[in-house]
């Protein structure tokens, strides 16, 4: 969230993202983004189905950014794509891009996207972004957040489009972390959380999962060959390999998520412990200071379903810099023929 106050400077021009307009269905996320950007303005933030919004209706705006719901293409579902209930929903940012033509947009889904009904739902995405509105030069890259200022291992595939009429194109800022990756243990220490941080209350542990997690290492898992006998999960099915897992201090985390059962709230690497969603925050780069609302259980869903606002700086202001005319380090976007013929987008898939 902090990205949306970036601001580039040149010849005496200030190039700013002022936000005026925000849609999300979940009423907790809804009050956490009035709360922290919008200061309470409650016209500002439409809660509710998207399908049920009247687009037309939106204040003027030149700039969109939008996250179409990834559980149809996420690796660790189904991936139905387009055959899934919320697949087709990215088809409301394209109208959104229709009816506005604003000069650019940026969207961003997980890196299952890309192997969705074998495939065909990215390339149909990616033809039906560079035809919204009046046209736009499109810059689609697999992004690795740990190589942009975040402890934790995030993969996900950023679009960047930019009106083809104005004659530039969005080249990938260069990865500022990739030779020394932040870890966990700076995280969370460099500085301390403060002692009255909001959201940083500890679930309760029973004395089973306490016991579990004396034997599990940092860096270890449930399927640890150390642990006991008597305090192994009887699991005969696919064992996924973050149910208990600990952190390990000296690496950035592994990817967090906004839900799941027993033995899936990341663990830390020293004590018997769950994490708080204050430290999950510290780990997707949300500053103390932003307040999230709802349950626990809310709040980890909102913490693991953003984007991280460090990797979302970078992406944006070298977004700013492109108008700006502004030079910056850059790399050659992985995936950008339609991601479909390429080496380094079959990796994509695979990683």
């Amino acid at each position: 969230m902090g990205a949306l106050l970036s601001t580039i400077k040149a010849k005496d021009v200030e190039y700013g993202i002022i936000p005026v307009w925000a849609n999300d269905i979940d009423p907790w996320t809804c009050k956490t983004y009035l709360r922290n950007i919008h200061s309470g303005d409650e016209s500002a933030v439409a809660c509710g189905p998207i399908e049920k919004i009247n687009l037309k209706a939106i204040p003027d705006f030149d700039a969109l950014a939008f996250g179409f719901p990834c559980n149809d293409f996420s690796i660790v579902g189904e991936q139905r794509g387009f055959d899934g209930k919320y697949g087709p929903l990215y088809s409301y940012g394209v109208k959104a891009i229709d009816l506005n033509n604003p000069k650019w947009f940026i969207a961003e889904n997980v890196g299952g996207l890309r192997s969705a009904n074998n495939g065909a739902a990215f390339k149909k995405i990616l033809q039906d972004l560079e035809n919204a509105g009046e046209g736009y030069t499109l810059t689609p890259h697999f992004y690795k957040f740990e190589e942009y200022n975040v402890p934790q291992l995030r993969h996900r595939i950023v679009i960047v489009g930019i009106k083809k009429d104005l004659g530039l194109e969005f080249k990938v800022p260069a990865p500022v972390t990739a030779s020394k990756y932040i870890s966990v243990k700076e995280a969370f220490e460099n500085p301390p959380i403060p002692m009255d941080a909001s959201n940083n209350e500890q679930t309760r542990q029973s004395e089973s999962v306490i016991e579990r997690l004396k034997h599990i290492p940092p860096g270890g898992n449930a399927w640890y060959e150390g642990i006991p006998v008597h305090l192994r999960l009887k699991v005969k099915s696919a064992r996924m390999s973050q149910i208990y897992k600990r952190l390990h201090p000296n690496r950035p985390a592994y990817t967090i998520t906004g839900s799941g059962g027993g033995g899936t709230h990341m663990y830390h690497w020293k004590e018997n412990r769950a994490l708080t969603n204050r430290e999950r925050a510290r780990i997707q780069t949300f500053p103390d200071s932003f307040v999230f609302e709802g349950s626990k259980e809310s709040v980890r869903k909102q913490i693991g379903m953003a984007v991280p606002p460090n990797g979302a700086k970078i992406i944006l202001e070298a977004v700013l810099k492109t108008f700006a005319g502004v030079k910056y380090p850059y790399v050659d976007a992985n995936c950008k023929q339609f991601l479909v013929q390429t080496d380094d987008c079959l990796q994509m898939v695979l990683i």
